[in-house]
């Protein structure tokens, strides 16, 4: 039977489907179309999040709502979620609902889901497995701890949680890499089985927690000195002893070779919780830059978009578009563009309405924007990306090539008059609408007021003046300990203004450059620990009156 296939009876259908480790990148295409069409999403908690962004936004999670309304939902041993979880499985699937049963890692190797695949079997529901990237072998990759040399290796995966003797006396007697699934506070004991079953206590050894996230840490050790080092970082004892994690054992796993091939801890920006005080559509992609070099992005929007007050300005002018009236249109925001292409919905008018207009746009954002919306810019400034920076460029008004002199500006309710001024200076007539307002956002939630005021995050990107008045307004002033990037001079003033020590400037007016240069000012901050020989850590790991500036 094949099982992606309609399901005719009257059932519906099963996909037990591997969400990975806990990185969200590393889910498949299959898995994300499986997720965008499931009536019903039955995850494990530790991936609930990673999985639920791609399912439909009212998709059915019962498993959720049962543990949180039940008092006592899991036994000490688990048996009682698994069996709860293995009958809403079948519940749903008996009801005609295609169900995503989702497990941490891969469903054969992580997912103890074999028996609900029998149910399903023995029922004749319709079911299909959809693989993983397996704990055992992703969290190592992640660790820059490769399980095989050029040689080659034999590589073991064993629990620890239900290893018996044979098993460690076949992994003491043998030079086999193993990777060992085990917890924070039972990795000691772990190593002490694999020395008395033969094994030397010099041989090399990871242990990696949280891998595949932005929390993961690896700690490189031996056998015999594992304990010590786990204590000697202050991780052990701890509250959170019970969390699992992958240690990785043998002279050929390249343990030893760790500090070159770490690629996701050094990341420069690794696991820092940076701010990005924007809207929301503003935000996506400085969020998603920020996540490749590492950092967690905390997106709280410090203004609110709101139509003009009195619209009749915008219509007509959106009306003088389609008749002629313009020579020109001049976008200085990605707000402005969503303005105009909403406006122009209303009336049933596409990007064809651009037609014999010249139109230019200041920034990248901006100009994506309108590519978008079907309309490629005649005019991007070619230095900076501003208003002074679109008037170097702009054409002075010639009546002899230029049949109409007038430019519609659509624009916020408090930008500037440099861009008017200027175009009226070329001979330009200017139509200077309001196409927006832009309004002080509600204040963000206790918890994230409290992380801006006491040190919580590492970094914030201010990319305006206003952003800097806003956060400020809304949130309170960043923590001396948080790291202030600012988008260029005036916003870097305004930042000082309010008393802020602004740390790193953005070479060009970009929110992208801007993002770099805080990557660049994080990678020379852990080079400069290194050099050092002083542990990495996040600017927020720093108590109050302890900062250093980092080296260049």
């Amino acid at each position: 039977m094949n099982p992606t296939a309609p399901n005719h009876s009257a059932s519906g259908q099963v996909t037990f489907l591997g969400a990975g480790p806990g990185d969200p990148g590393l889910l498949t295409l299959r898995a994300v179309e499986a997720l965008a069409s499931a009536d019903v999403l039955i995850a494990d908690p530790q991936v609930l999040d990673v999985v639920r962004a791609h399912a439909r936004a009212h998709v059915d999670t019962p498993l959720q709502a049962s543990t949180d309304e039940a008092s006592n939902p899991v036994s000490p041993n688990g048996v009682s979620t698994l069996r709860d979880t293995a009958n809403l499985v079948m519940t749903a699937a008996r009801a005609g609902k295609r169900v995503v049963r989702a497990v941490t890692g891969d469903p054969g190797l992580d997912g103890n889901v074999a028996e609900e695949m029998l149910a399903c079997a023995a029922e004749g529901i319709v079911f299909e497995v959809v693989p993983g990237i397996a704990a055992a072998v992703g969290v190592p990759a992640y660790a820059g701890v490769p399980l095989r040399d050029a040689q080659g290796t034999d590589v073991r995966f064993i629990d620890a949680r239900c290893a018996d003797d044979r098993c460690w006396a076949e992994l003491g007697t043998s030079d086999a890499t193993a990777v060992v699934s085990t917890t924070l506070d039972a990795v000691a004991a772990a190593a002490g089985e694999l020395v008395s079953a033969g094994r030397k206590p010099d041989t090399p050894m990871t242990v990696t927690v949280a891998g595949t996230t932005t929390r993961q840490r690896t700690w490189t050790a031996t056998l015999g000195s594992i304990a010590q080092v786990l204590k000697a970082a202050k991780v052990l004892p701890s509250a959170d002893g019970g969390q699992p994690v992958i240690a990785v054992v043998g002279e050929r796993s390249a343990a030893a070779q760790r500090d070159r091939l770490s690629w996701f801890e050094s990341k420069p920006l690794f696991g820092w919780r940076v701010l990005v005080p924007r809207t929301k559509e503003q935000a996506a992609s400085l969020s998603d830059q920020l996540v490749s070099y590492g950092a967690v992005p905390h997106e709280v929007p410090t203004i609110a978009v709101e139509p003009p007050r009195t619209p009749q300005q915008m219509e007509r002018a959106v009306k003088g578009l389609v008749t002629g009236r313009y020579e020109w249109i001049a976008f200085t925001s990605v707000n402005a563009v969503k303005a105009v292409r909403e406006k122009f919905e209303e009336y049933g008018l596409d990007a064809r309405a651009f037609a014999g207009i010249k139109v230019a746009a200041v920034g990248e954002q901006t100009a994506k924007a309108l590519v978008a919306f079907g309309v490629k810019p005649d005019l991007v400034p070619s230095g900076e990306q501003s208003a002074a920076g679109l008037l170097e460029d702009w054409p002075p008004y010639d009546p002899v090539f230029d049949p109409i002199d007038r430019v519609f500006l659509p624009r916020a309710d408090i930008a500037t008059e440099t861009l008017v001024a200027g175009l009226i200076e070329l001979g330009w007539e200017v139509d200077d609408v309001t196409a927006y307002r832009t309004v002080r956002a509600s204040p963000p939630p206790a918890e994230t007021r409290e992380a801006i005021k006491g040190g919580g995050f590492d970094a914030v990107l201010f990319t305006s003046s206003s952003t800097v008045r806003n956060l400020v307004g809304i949130a309170g002033k960043p923590h001396n300990v948080t790291v202030i990037a600012c988008i260029g001079p005036a916003t870097a003033k305004t930042a000082e203004e309010h008393g802020l020590r602004v740390d790193v400037m953005s070479p060009e007016p970009s929110v992208h450059k801007l993002a770099e240069a805080l990557a660049d000012f994080g990678a020379a901050r852990r080079d400069a620990a290194i050099e050092a020989g002083d542990p990495v850590t996040r600017p927020s790991e720093r108590r109050p009156g302890s900062r250093r500036r980092a080296r260049s």
